[in-house]
């Protein structure tokens, strides 16, 4: 049996025993006429007023869109905003990248995720999270954290913000109020929003929005920050759109989110010997440090002591930050995890860290990789793999069971035993323990 992994800009193709199970997210039906239907989405929220009604004549605007981390259709979407608001709409318009932590988004990747006349035609900057001055703190959580938020998104007149809703590791899913924290917030904020408490919390996890902390902070910053509109969707492989989510912030993101809910939920009978997982390609792939959401996919569902043999092209080699730091101070997964859980302080990206910990306790990771050297794998406590296919075949022998996520952190799989109802498997407040 031939299955065609998502691998960088394309696919590895890989042949394996007709047993295997392959698990893939059941897309619903692209949306005819994607600008077109952005354009009613705008002038028939789920909740809320048409968004030509909350921008004035005169009024500064600032539109919020994911970073080159996300594939999210930003062109059509910004498309779609200007052809409705008319007039003078992108000189009164800022563009914000919600970088969050992350690196800032280059030009080049602009440009391809705009259009080079897009990209020309508005004014686009990238988030700084390390920009004291260009942060101002608004008040805290409910938990006492800080909010600390972009000055240029809480100064403009109208705030809108464009995301993309896919299965997120530990905040549920992504979109929504993720935009604003982490994607417009200050260090201080993500790093206490991602610290090793939250993170450990059991409703951290995939789907999960309903008693996960993670996602509570993030609205209330929300809240605090204040939007206009928001308008989200959910994508195939290929990135063509299937549903989109405009209105209110938080109506229309539960909204998104049931929808990706019903598409990326996949039971299984029991663990699997062997998963073999992508991190959905590029963007998603392009480094180390993304693709622990691919291996932490597989990791629902393989048995404990089993194996993950992951692909994923990391092209910008393993992260940035602290990740690699981190990775390569400590000589086990275990002791790393520890570190993180007792350290007074926390550091960036120690979150990814944490998790990946937690995937290597409970499992064996095969790295196919082309962006990194086989030391640069054994250091990040990986087995190197240049064979997909001939790492399974040897890992699974006569009797093991195969399983494979062609498009990784896009489907959420789980084991039917343990999920407590069909309704908790129906419903982003509650998900599988």
């Amino acid at each position: 049996m031939r299955v065609h992994l998502a691998y960088g800009d394309g696919v590895l193709p890989i042949d394996l025993a007709a047993d295997a199970d392959v698990i893939e997210p059941r897309d619903p039906p692209r949306v005819d006429g994607p600008t077109q239907a952005l354009r009613e989405a705008l002038r028939r929220p789920i909740a809320g007023p048409p968004l030509v009604n909350l921008v004035p004549p005169d009024g500064s605007i600032v539109v919020v869109i994911s970073d080159s981390t996300r594939p999210a259709p930003n062109r059509l979407m910004l498309e779609a905003l200007l052809d409705e608001l008319g007039g003078n709409a992108a000189s009164r318009m800022h563009v914000l990248v919600a970088t969050g932590l992350h690196r800032p988004t280059r030009r080049d990747e602009l440009d391809r995720m705009l259009g080079l006349d897009l990209r020309r035609q508005l004014r686009v900057i990238n988030h700084d999270a390390h920009d004291e001055s260009s942060l101002r703190e608004i008040g805290q959580t409910s938990s006492g954290r800080p909010v600390l938020i972009n000055r240029r998104y809480l100064d403009a007149d109208v705030r809108i913000t464009l995301g993309l809703i896919e299965p997120h590791f530990f905040a549920g899913f992504s979109g929504g109020a993720k935009l604003i924290l982490p994607g417009l917030a200050g260090e201080a904020s993500i790093l206490r929003n991602h610290d090793a408490e939250m993170i450990g919390h059991p409703n951290a996890r995939w789907g999960s929005l309903a008693g996960n902390p993670i996602h509570r902070e993030q609205r209330e910053a929300a809240r605090l920050a204040g939007c206009e509109f928001s308008v989200n969707v959910t994508i195939t492989g290929d990135g063509a759109i299937t549903g989109i989510f405009a209105g209110a912030l938080e109506a229309a993101h539960d909204a998104g989110c049931q929808a990706a809910l019903q598409a990326a939920m996949q039971p299984v009978a029991e663990p699997y010997d062997v998963v073999i997982t992508t991190n959905g390609g590029y963007p998603l792939d392009l480094n180390l440090y993304q693709a622990v959401k691919g291996m932490d996919a597989a990791a629902q569902i393989v048995r404990p002591g089993g194996h993950i043999v992951m692909a994923a092209e990391c092209r910008e080699g393993a992260g940035h930050g602290d990740f690699v730091h981190i990775l390569r101070e400590h000589e086990t997964p275990g002791s790393m995890v520890r570190a993180i859980q007792d350290a007074p302080h926390v550091r960036g990206d120690q979150w990814q860290n944490q998790i990946f910990g937690r995937v290597l306790a409970s499992a064996t990771v095969h790295l196919r990789a082309d962006g990194l050297t086989d030391d640069e794998v054994r250091a990040a406590h990986c087995v190197p793999c240049s064979d997909v296919a001939r790492r399974t075949h040897e890992l699974v022998g006569d009797s093991g069971r195969t399983c494979v996520l062609p498009r990784g952190p896009f489907t959420i799989p789980y084991i039917a035993a343990q999920a407590r109802s069909a309704t908790d498997r129906q419903t982003p407040t509650a998900q599988p323990q």
